[in-house]
């Protein structure tokens, strides 16, 4: 209770503060706008949680990373479409650490199948069911 009763005192003392320096329209373009990035976000959930997901699956990052990288996207969404400045900001910097801890997890590969494609994984996959076979011909026909 107190945590929400601190947190509404820091958003209306920040929200005054910016309102009135840019002035009342502004302030409604940018809830319009921040509202508009977290939801073209949300949106786009999926292909990011894919992207990590495959990331996990060829051991590029662990559980625990890939469970940050989902959690801090997710809420960094929700508090853009939340009105408020303070909101906004925890949601813009929510996006820059995953873009950051993205762009680390990218250099700091743990296992060398981080590098190989999708593709390439399936294409050697798909060549290893090929047995090589020898057709020796027998001619039956006398001599």
């Amino acid at each position: 209770m107190i945590y929400f009763l601190v947190y509404l005192f820091l958003e209306v003392l920040i929200s005054v503060q910016i309102s009135s320096a840019i002035g009342g329209l502004a302030t409604f373009f940018e809830i319009l706008f921040t509202a508009f990035i977290g939801l073209s976000i949300l949106v786009n959930f999926r292909k990011n949680l894919i992207e990590n997901m495959t990331a996990v699956s060829y051991n590029c990052i662990d559980l625990e990373q890939f469970q940050k990288l989902n959690l801090f996207t997710l809420i960094g969404a929700i508090l853009l479409i939340i009105p408020g400045f303070l909101t906004d900001i925890l949601g813009v910097l929510m996006q820059f650490s995953v873009f950051t801890s993205m762009i680390v997890n990218r250099y700091n590969v743990k296992s060398g199948k981080c590098n190989s494609s999708f593709e390439e994984q399936n294409n050697i996959k798909k060549d290893s069911d090929v047995i090589d076979v020898e057709i020796i011909e027998h001619d039956t026909t006398l001599k």
